[in-house]
């Protein structure tokens, strides 16, 4: 792509276009300087890279994310706009993308299957069109080793662009395609140089001959024109291999065979076994992980085990000597003696720290059962009180202890036990043997903690991540950020095969769900909305209905992702009230209290009306309303009344269904909190943050938090138009990220909480 543009992507689509988000756009660089020259445009004219129209397109600034010529065109290969926004959020992999050289070790995916191959070809391939849309830029990749032959290519694609042998290439997109060795070791870095990273003296461990061995770096120099390291092998030979293949850390050699059956580690020799989380020395650095695998292998007296590392400082994914022995990102897999492994000590200290209290709980809960954790604590113990909630919760170590991307999951289980009990039957409920144990994990290593102590450890949530990813729902629960609503269907769904919450009715047929996510039409005049008006608005534009009263209303805030708010502000409804969203039983008039007989769904949103609740009318009010001209129109629809009702009066007799705010979840530049609403009072608010401070660097440990935020209530007593005329900045204490940053809001029916 000519340098002499400027090219940019639309990261959500605008309101007055339709499905552009995702496409990759340009200007010229003339033509943008002589519209900025002046004034900063809200607009630019830009031109679209998958259209053949010759006419440019207004989009708006706010809208565009920048990208370099290399980034457009990697992003270019992929097959579609949404994958084009999704990769262009993974800036890391873009940037180590854009390091590839030819001659790189990388790791290519392939069907379901990372294969080890080296970069021979980098640009755009002949068979696609050179005409709009460009091919974008492809990597031609030749398999190694035992990878050989699972390719689907000779490197010819119309013409020869890397010979190898036949289905021994790959052309893929930068999506699927991964370098061998962490960005800081490649040579394109501009960050660290190659002696920064490996330096005389280290041990280091390398692929040569399409093995992996070890030795010592004896120097670090150029070899025609490409870095290179001299390295003294563990057989006392010198050996040049390039940079790209060196990692530093030692690998113990593993022999021809291995027996892969786990093996439990005796607890007089270290006190570590499968899931334990602990740090390694790996040259001058310290790395952290997890054990997947322990084993021994055959004719060595040693017991080895197999690492999940936290960063990329590993050499593999899971394979030991060509055998897979567990799943992890390339680079993030460690295999060496199991002596060498010691307890991560940040979460040694956090124990220490939690009071004596605890620890005279955890005792006595070990003297009476035998240290089974699963009867560790008492089978059930109800959630935190509001009279507990100081003594309990507020403090710093309080909450669930954040670890390595785990917010989501440390907001959403703060959020549901702490102090309600509306979803306590999943943790109850009978399950299949095979999640009994994350049953378990749930209620023994996280609620029930969480409720006697306020406190709960970073590894029992690993335990439940890494859990849920053996389950093969995701094969990166242990690494990767994940939304609430993903974690919540997963372990509701299809691990406990929890109930739906949600019964929609659309049409007279029944849907379920166990989220809902709120999505308005572009006409809405919505500017300062209550939840209680988006769930309205939304029920109103898809034709909803609820089927059922829910136990508990799990709702998504209008976004565009995660970082685009459709609202600058939501004031929370404390209540939600669903009577009117029945699609059965009785309903009042909106006008007198009688019983209504009609919906006029075209009346919604007429100015004249309340801005909340559906527009239902008993037949007096409703042939008063529509005499009116501009109403002659409407076509009213009979609502279904139960039988027996229609010969009664039953002005303000009807008892409304009403749901009560329990939690929500906030997110700002990616990182989930959550507040409270734990007591009747408007000064009941607590707020909770699992990464709320951190003691020490790398080498430390995460400080969840949670304290009492009474200005909370202060805010929700203001009338609209004082609310309005607040300045999120200047708000006091949190209450800007509950008005501001909301992603989902959390109700209960107070019928259906389990210890009331």
């Amino acid at each position: 792509m000519t340098s002499s543009n400027l090219y940019f992507i639309v990261t959500r689509t605008p309101e007055y276009q339709r499905n552009v988000a995702g496409r990759i756009c340009y200007i010229s660089e003339a033509k943008h300087q002589s519209l900025t020259k002046r004034s900063s445009p809200t607009r630019l004219p830009v031109f679209y890279l998958d259209s053949s129209n010759l006419c440019d397109h207004e989009v708006e600034v706010s809208t565009l994310g920048e990208l370099s010529p290399d980034e457009a065109e990697l992003l270019q290969a992929l097959p579609d706009d949404p994958q084009r926004l999704n990769w262009f959020k993974e800036r890391e992999v873009l940037r180590a993308a854009r390091g590839l050289t030819v001659g790189s070790a990388v790791t290519v995916l392939q069907g379901k299957e990372w294969l080890r191959g080296i970069v021979r070809f980098i640009g755009r391939t002949p068979n696609a069109p050179c005409s709009s849309p460009p091919a974008g830029r492809f990597f031609g990749i030749e398999l190694q080793g035992e990878d050989r032959g699972k390719g689907d290519t000779d490197g010819i694609c119309q013409k020869t662009l890397f010979p190898c042998a036949k289905d021994c290439g790959i052309f893929a997109p930068f999506s699927r395609v991964r370098p061998v060795v962490p960005s800081s070791l490649s040579p394109s870095s501009p960050k660290h140089s190659e002696t920064d990273e490996v330096a005389p003296g280290d041990r280091v461990t390398y692929f040569f001959e399409d093995k992996c061995q070890h030795g010592m770096v004896l120097d670090v120099k150029e070899k025609d024109g490409e870095p290179c390291v001299r390295i003294s092998t563990d057989t006392n030979d010198e050996v040049d291999v390039p940079l790209l293949s060196v990692a530093k850390g030692e690998v113990t050699p593993a022999p021809e065979s291995m027996d892969t059956e786990t093996t439990a580690v005796e607890k007089e020799d270290v006190n570590l076994s499968l899931s334990s989380m602990v740090e390694v020395s790996l040259g001058k650095v310290t790395s952290y992980g997890i054990i997947r695998w322990i084993g021994t292998p055959t004719g060595c007296p040693e017991t080895m085990a197999g690492l999940e590392l936290d960063e990329p400082n590993g050499v593999t994914d899971g394979i030991f000597q060509g055998m897979r022995l567990f799943h992890c990102a390339p680079k993030k897999g460690l295999f060496l003696k199991l002596r060498s492994c010691r307890p991560d000590p940040r979460f040694q200290s956090t124990s220490a720290d939690c009071g004596e209290k605890m620890l005279e709980t955890d005792t006595a809960g070990q003297n009476n059962t035998g240290g089974d954790s699963e009867q560790r604590m008492p089978v059930t113990v109800p959630p935190v009180s509001t009279e507990q909630v100081s003594h309990i919760l507020i403090g710093r170590m309080k909450g669930i202890q954040g670890h390595y991307n785990s917010c989501y999951m440390d907001a959403a289980l703060f959020s549901l036990f702490s102090c309600s009990s509306v979803l306590d039957a999943m943790l109850f409920k009978p399950t299949e043997p095979q999640d009994a144990p994350i049953q378990s994990t749930l209620l023994n290593d996280i609620v029930n903690p969480l409720r006697v102590k306020g406190f709960v450890e970073g590894r029992h949530i690993m335990k439940l991540r890494q859990q849920l990813q053996n389950h093969g729902y995701s094969k990166s629960f242990t690494t990767d950020e994940k939304d609430p609503e993903e974690f919540l269907t997963v372990i509701m769904h299809h691990i406990l095969a929890l109930d739906p919450l949600l019964k929609l009715s659309l049409g007279g047929k029944v849907q379920e769900s166990y989220c809902y996510q709120i999505f308005l039409d572009q006409n809405h005049h919505l500017v300062l909305p209550t939840v209680q008006q988006l769930l309205e608005h939304s029920f109103h534009n898809a034709g909803l209905k609820l089927a059922e009263v829910p136990p508990c209303f799990i709702l998504q805030m209008p976004r565009f992702g995660k970082k685009f708010k459709m609202f600058d502000r939501i004031i929370p409804s404390l209540e939600l009230d669903v009577t009117n969203l029945l699609s059965e039983g009785p309903q009042q008039c909106m006008l007198c209290g009688d019983l209504a007989q009609a919906e006029c769904t075209e009346c919604f949103k007429d100015p004249i009306f309340s801005q909340t609740g559906f527009k239902i009318f008993c037949q007096k009010c409703l042939s008063q309303v529509h005499g009116h001209p501009q109403r002659r129109s409407h076509q009213p629809v009979a609502l279904d009344i139960p039988k027996g009702y229609l010969s009664h009066s039953m002005t303000h007799t009807l008892i409304r269904d009403k749901l009560e705010l329990f939690a929500v979840l906030c997110i700002e530049t990616s990182h989930y909190v959550s507040f409270i609403k734990h007591g009747p009072n408007s000064q009941d608010w607590i707020f909770f943050d699992s990464m709320a401070d951190r003691q020490g660097e790398k080498d430390g440990f995460n400080i969840p938090e949670v304290h009492a935020c009474p200005e909370v209530g202060t805010y929700l007593e203001m009338s609209p138009m004082d609310l309005a005329n607040q300045v999120p900045r200047d708000m006091k204490g949190v209450a800007k990220r509950l008005f501001c940053d909301a992603y989902m809001y959390l109700y209960q029916s107070p019928n259906m909480c389990l210890y009331r």
